[in-house]
């Protein structure tokens, strides 16, 4: 590593390799760490809407759209912070289909061509944004559907593999991988038993993941970009320096723009051709199938789905309120 590389900061340091995003809704925060993209999801969009600097943004979308139906004023309002956030970063913004149409390709065809007819309408070019659907096999067959379009996609809710092959055939433009939440799932069943330092690094079952994605990936030229998120620590982040793209909560951000030890690269895709790996494909039975067989994301791409539309009803609810 050079000596320049030596006197940077973590954060800094990480941009050399993976563009970073900003995993919040608090837009406020982002001229401080300048990420390139930003994601969003209503439970963000709920956390920021509670707090008095963002409460006016929910007011004044609601006052100038009364009377319009329920989904409408929330996909109004989420288009409304991704302006506010597309003012201040140079690249995209993901906004997500409402999670409670995680099932139905149709209607989250419909909702994503909503969003970027609501983007258009304000003046945003339609690459600056991407549209999020859970990774279900409905979501993917949307995906597929908007990107013939020439609308982009973000994967989400990502835990397994399968659902990252499947994401690759349908040629989204981005997946996001859940390292953290994969990490809960092995730390609680492991109970008593789980070792900390021997589940930490490149260890860590959620990097673990994502890296044999990253190799399936670039040993094969797939286009998709692959965006690790849901980070518990930093630990996981910088075992993953060198991933197309990691989203990180503003904390995470703080933590790295604040250590100054020095980050090397840990994926490499120059390495991806040697590997000794074969090409897989999944229909429809043989992707529902794998995901049945695969215990942890099987229950948290469930769990996911149904805490993101607990956090879609408490959003309307406030709509509704206002």
């Amino acid at each position: 590593m050079s000596p320049d590389n030596d006197a940077m900061n973590q954060l800094d340091a990480l941009k050399q390799f993976t563009t970073v995003v900003a995993d919040t809704g608090d837009f406020r925060q982002m001229d401080t760490y300048l990420p390139q993209d930003a994601t969003t999801n209503p439970s963000l969009i709920l956390k920021a809407v509670q707090k008095p600097d963002y409460r006016t943004l929910l007011l004044e979308t609601v006052t100038q759209f009364r009377g319009r139906p329920t989904d409408e004023l929330m996909d109004r309002l989420l288009v409304r912070f991704g302006c506010e956030i597309l003012s201040i970063i140079p690249g995209r913004v993901s906004t997500e289909v409402d999670a409670r149409l995680s099932f139905d390709t149709v209607a989250s065809v419909a909702r994503a061509e909503r969003l970027i007819e609501l983007y258009q309408g304000q003046g945003i070019h339609i690459d600056r944004v991407l549209i999020k659907v859970a990774a279900t096999w409905e979501g993917i067959a949307a995906a597929e559907q908007l990107e013939r379009r020439g609308i982009h996609t973000n994967l989400t809710l990502l835990f397994s593999f399968c659902q990252a092959v499947a994401c690759a055939q349908a040629k989204v433009q981005l997946i996001s991988p859940f390292v953290g939440r994969i990490y809960d799932w092995y730390k609680k069943s492991a109970g008593p038993a789980w070792v900390e330092a021997d589940n930490a690094g490149a260890n860590d079952p959620g990097v673990r993941s994502v890296t044999q994605i990253f190799n399936y990936y670039k040993k094969f030229g797939i286009g998709t970009e692959i965006m690790g998120a849901s980070f518990r620590n930093v630990g996981q982040i910088t075992a993953l320096a060198g991933c197309d793209l990691l989203t990180i909560s503003p904390e995470l951000l703080a933590a790295l723009a604040a250590c100054k030890v020095p980050l090397a690269r840990a994926l490499d895709p120059s390495a991806a051709p040697s590997l000794d790996l074969s090409p897989v494909h999944y229909d429809e039975a043989g992707f529902r199938f794998a995901l049945n067989e695969d215990a942890m994301a099987t229950e948290k791409l469930a769990e996911g789905i149904r805490a993101f539309c607990v956090d879609a009803g408490k959003l309307d609810q406030l709509l509704l309120a206002a």
